[in-house]
């Protein structure tokens, strides 16, 4: 918890003390209030302690008031009851002064780095597009989305491995490889093939054998590559490319439908075999594991796929990220990895919602699809790595490429790449005056006092908890909405209050010069968790 909210919380966790309640400060929550005339902070702790009491809230409220009066803890100015049993706190300017010293000590490493876990096992597996194709720009914001989950979480104390699960077999890469044949022959491409535009170039290097498997994963290997220059375009790697024909053609599925089997959960009906699924929650009945001619189905592909994830290589935890048309797919893995014996808790699945372009769908066998590195070369990873990231996951999202394109306030890239190159910019113009900035403890913070300045370190409050919920929450979107407000007061900071004045006192100049360090920490830390450069010019 930050430095602030310790204080506050242990002092009403006092105040309960003293009154033979127990309330523990961790389990007192706080919160910034929506209007600045309410104070700083405020808690509703005095109602929930009244219903377990059998007291008033306002009144239980107005003796915690009392209490914290008589001892008042650091930086508060005064604690106020408001409605039904609000506790009100308005603080002096110097938490804010903290605020700003723990930023720069911190620093990028240190400053707003909850600990939500020691190290604990964590696979986040995301994108895995069947490699029949390049990468759209759908599976382009789902890996900006798994990418930046996987950043909060390490940020956070988890020790993280990505994966991209390859779809090396099955139906669709015969499907490749009979449109890699036909190509090559001169003939029309099947019904159900893949007639776009990338598959004659692939045909015309191609020098295997008439076999439709042999062709489709041959064209699957060349088609990853791709994919992963795509991704690094975009500043994303992965730990590891897993093969599902690795999984397919080994023993893993043989051997996970005999684990099942032995459980009692599988049994053969009319020449198949079957998984009950209803008891784990699954809205159906049971599940097809083996069909009647002897193939496994996805289903116990998957299965095995994460029994090797929690059973064999032993992540404590595991997050899917798939699209929406993996959303009926959900219930039946979990019901599978419960039967593993596997809390089902432990796997979380993340789905994204439909992106849309004006510039046509989303589908790489029909050849309409937007390109990811279409987009990225004509507007940028960073741009796109950050309009992927502005709205939730589980909403659909419309794009809007001439206001990205727009270098003015309207592009969110361009609004929070700008205030840190302004920042840059203060930096080489103190240098220029052979202005140097003096030691922190030899600085006099207690001169920040312009509504500007204190909004900036506010938001700088926020860091700590905004980072903590996005990790907790799976949220990477809400650390775009904190660096855009941080923008949005650095630009307001940056035209009101002058850093480098030749009218500025010098003490002045010392504390916003270190102000100005703050929030560049701030934008490092909060860019870099959403993978976007921090530019010095722009």
């Amino acid at each position: 918890m930050p430095p602030i909210e310790a204080i506050l919380g242990q002092a009403l966790a006092d105040a309960f003390k003293a009154m033979d309640i127990d309330i523990a400060a961790q389990d007192i929550q706080l919160v910034r209030p929506s209007r600045r005339e309410h104070g700083d902070w405020t808690s509703n702790i005095a109602m929930q302690a009244a219903t377990a009491t059998g007291r008033k809230p306002r009144e239980l409220a107005e003796e915690i008031i009392a209490l914290i009066a008589d001892d008042p803890p650091a930086h508060v100015e005064s604690v106020a009851v408001a409605g039904p049993g609000f506790i009100n706190f308005t603080l002096q300017d110097s938490w804010l002064h903290e605020v700003l010293i723990d930023a720069v000590t911190g620093g990028e490493e240190g400053f707003a780095r909850p600990r939500l876990a020691d190290g604990n096992r964590i696979q986040v597996e995301f994108v895995s597009a069947n490699p029949t194709g390049p990468i759209h720009v759908g599976n382009g914001w789902w890996a900006s989305y798994g990418d930046a989950v996987c950043r909060l979480l390490q940020r956070s104390g988890w020790q993280v491995h990505r994966e991209y699960y390859v779809n090396d077999t099955g139906g669709q890469i015969r499907r490749l490889g009979s449109s890699i044949l036909a190509r090559r022959a001169g003939t029309a491409v099947p019904e159900d093939g893949y007639p776009a535009a990338f598959i004659k170039g692939l045909a015309a290097a191609y020098e295997g054998s008439e076999d439709a498997t042999e062709a489709g994963r041959w064209a699957a290997a060349q088609i990853l590559r791709f994919i992963q220059m795509q991704m690094a375009k975009v500043n994303i790697y992965f730990d590891s490319w897993y093969s599902q024909a690795s999984i397919e053609e080994s023993q893993a599925v043989a051997d996970t439908v005999e684990l099942l089997r032995r459980s009692g959960l599988v049994y053969e009906e009319d020449g198949a075999t079957w998984l009950r699924t209803a008891e784990f929650g699954d809205p159906r009945e049971k599940r097809v594991l083996r069909k009647s001619d002897g193939e496994y189905t996805y289903l116990a592909g998957d299965i095995a796929y994460h029994r090797d994830k929690f059973l064999i290589r032993g992540f404590e935890r595991v997050i899917d990220v798939w699209g929406a048309d993996h959303q009926g797919q959900v219930a039946s893995l979990r019901a599978g990895v419960a039967a593993l014996g596997v809390d089902p808790e432990r796997l979380e699945v993340r789905i994204g919602q439909m992106i849309s372009l004006s510039s046509g769908r989303m589908s790489k066998r029909t050849g309409n699809a937007v390109d990811l590195d279409d987009l990225v070369d004509e507007i940028g990873p960073d741009a796109m790595r950050l309009l992927s990231l502005v709205s939730s996951i589980d909403q659909a999202v419309a794009v809007d490429l001439d206001k990205v394109r727009a270098e003015t306030g309207e592009s969110p890239v361009y609004y929070v790449q700008m205030a840190y190159a302004r920042i840059a910019g203060i930096g080489r113009e103190a240098a220029k005056r052979n202005v140097i900035r003096a030691p922190i403890e030899d600085t006099d913070l207690t001169v920040l006092t312009h509504d500007r300045e204190l909004d900036l370190l506010r938001s700088l409050a926020d860091l700590h908890r905004v980072v903590e919920t996005a990790a907790l929450e799976r949220a990477p979107h809400k650390i775009a909405t904190w660096a855009r407000e941080l923008a949005d007061r650095f630009h307001g900071f940056y035209h009101d209050c002058y850093v480098l004045h030749t009218d500025n006192p010098p003490e002045l100049t010392q504390a916003r010069l270190w102000l100005v360090e703050a929030a560049r920490v701030g934008f490092a830390i909060s860019l870099g968790l959403l993978g976007v450069t921090a530019p010095e010019t722009m």
